[in-house]
């Protein structure tokens, strides 16, 4: 079935944006300098309150609205791959259907259901072990 391509909201294109922006080696180079130039006119502005206030306001409200942005950007990244998870359980025969939609429910059932699953990886790795030994 073809999926129906609907662009994201402005918010969501922004936030994108943003968020690969924010990653580059660039945007960290950039905000080095915005540093470095923030405490050679130390002096100049002769440590002035004000001069300090500058920084700490800028860096705060660039923190603050990056949160929310960065938020954004997980929140649809991680809907997309547990989309993308459930597809790949329910096309997999020996999968366990069940477990489409886990991360809706309460964490100690998710912490429940994890040790079940490392207990089947065990087992089946001594039994992957003991079939190679004979």
């Amino acid at each position: 079935m073809p999926l129906e391509k609907t662009p994201p909201s402005r918010f969501g294109r922004f936030a994108s944006k943003a968020s690969m922006l924010a990653g580059r080696p660039a945007t960290f180079v950039a905000a080095c300098a915005v540093i470095v130039i923030w405490a050679v006119t130390g002096p100049i502005f002769h440590w002035s309150d004000t001069w300090q206030l500058v920084i700490n306001t800028g860096t705060t409200i660039v923190t603050f609205l990056m949160v929310f942005v960065i938020q954004n950007a997980q929140n649809r990244d991680g809907m997309a791959i547990q989309v993308k998870l459930d597809e790949l359980i329910c096309a997999t025969r020996e999968a366990r259907d069940h477990l489409v939609g886990i991360e809706d429910l309460d964490d100690t059932v998710v912490e429940r259901l994890k040790r079940e699953i490392e207990k089947t990886a065990e087992r089946s790795a001594r039994g992957a072990e003991a079939g190679a030994a004979a």
